[in-house]
């Protein structure tokens, strides 16, 4: 669904996906696997893609790299995947897009820095033939600026600028001004060496939260190219999902953003999918998406010293994600589905009747049976050992019917 405030942005195609305009705010991720090691990576790639992940970014840091490309692509073509794959440059990104074609060809985005091309008449020559590889394949370019890598020149340039001021800034207010010129006067250039306006995303991370709105109000001001978000090393758990949730939602709520990533940083050997699922929450929380049907739950209190709601609101949760893939393809719009489990009489039934489908277990003390309602209407009342299983068989008959109706309107 549109935001009414979305920011008017240039809409860019890459592979058969549209960042930017009208488009849905795309979810973004990256592999950690060596990009040497195709099974590997094809692997990871997979599961991003299988967890909702529409592109995905690689590594591509040396030749043994840049030559797997080719393998990796065979590896999720065979698997019918077609998730477009970005390649991830640095520091020797102009020879390697120069010297292997076929990784050029097949990689649907460049990613470029413009602190990492090199330093001098160094810089503008090797981002030059980027931006050459670039159009020879009529491949879109994301120019990602990070705080962590700046263009030393430039900011070396403005702080010295900045220092010849009546009123001088603060060295990090000119910190700021510099990812942000930086990012425009790349696009700048990449669009004076033939790139159209049209096959640009910029992207401008910084890891501090209060920065990273700053930064992109001021580019979102200054230019209509479209913006790909995250706070660059988000951090680890509860950390990193809170600071990227922050951030990203109030940029999102404003209407500034075209694709997002959550840069989470995974406990050792856990998987890499958290990052995606992050994202998919944000924007569905926003009510710019839906992913997943969604479940409401009661956190619990003195009345709900039983289990029971929490066990089945686990259940009915790990159901739902397990369900997502088929209900997709079976049932269309089942994917904004609201399904609430409650856990005592206070606020119980109200919420279950605000859901499509609810149930209220019985609090402390409470009457040892479980209203269902759907559609705001109490339909059936559940109790016994078989509760779990006879909700999920009328949350089952509500999927089937609803979305059911809905395909068989549309043929009509």
């Amino acid at each position: 669904m549109a935001v009414n405030n979305r920011r008017k942005s240039t809409s860019v195609k890459i592979a058969d996906k549209t960042i930017g305009g009208s488009a849905p705010i795309l979810v973004q991720s990256m592999t950690n696997t060596s990009t040497e090691d195709a099974e590997s990576t094809a692997k990871q790639v997979k599961e991003l893609w299988d967890a909702g992940s529409e592109i995905v970014r690689i590594t591509v840091n040396t030749k043994e790299a840049a030559a797997t490309v080719p393998k990796i692509v065979s590896l999720l073509e065979k698997q019918g995947i077609s998730v477009p794959l970005v390649g991830d440059f640095h520091y020797n990104g102009h020879l390697l897009l120069t010297e292997y074609a076929d990784c050029a060809c097949l990689l649907a985005k460049y990613r470029i820095n413009p602190g990492n091309v090199g330093r001098g008449e160094k810089h503008d020559d090797n981002f030059k033939q980027m931006i050459e590889v670039a159009l020879r394949y009529d491949k879109p370019v994301r120019i990602g600026v990070n705080w962590g890598s700046l263009d030393q020149d430039l900011l070396a340039a403005m702080m010295d600028q900045n220092a010849c001021l009546k009123e001088p800034l603060d060295s990090h207010s000119v910190l700021i001004e510099a990812i942000v010129a930086s990012a425009l006067k790349s696009a700048a250039a990449a669009e004076s060496l033939g790139m159209s306006h049209d096959r640009i995303i910029l992207s401008a991370k910084v890891s501090e939260v209060n920065d990273l709105i700053e930064v992109y109000r001021r580019l979102a001001k200054a230019c209509d190219y479209a913006l790909h978000l995250g706070l660059t090393e988000a951090g680890m758990g509860t950390k990193g999902i809170v600071s990227s949730s922050a951030a990203l939602s109030v940029l999102l709520t404003e209407g500034i953003g075209d694709t997002i990533r959550v840069s989470l940083t995974p406990e050792p050997g856990a998987s890499r999918i958290q990052e995606v699922l992050v994202c998919q929450q944000i924007l569905q929380s926003l009510g710019l998406r839906s992913f997943v049907p969604q479940v409401t739950a009661c956190p619990g209190c003195g009345r709900t010293t039983s289990s029971l709601f929490q066990e089945l609101a686990k259940e009915i949760q790990e159901y739902l994600s397990k369900q997502r893939p088929i209900w997709q393809a079976k049932y269309p719009g089942s994917e904004e589905l609201r399904v609430a489990v409650m856990g005592c009489i206070v606020n119980g039934p109200g919420e279950s009747k605000h859901a499509d489908i609810g149930i209220s277990l019985p609090g402390t003390g409470e009457d040892p049976r479980a209203p269902v309602y759907i559609d705001g209407k109490h339909v059936t009342t559940l109790a016994g050992q078989s509760l779990v299983n006879d909700f999920i068989v009328l949350l089952n008959k509500y999927v089937d019917e609803r979305y059911a109706v809905k395909i068989t309107a549309n043929i009509k």
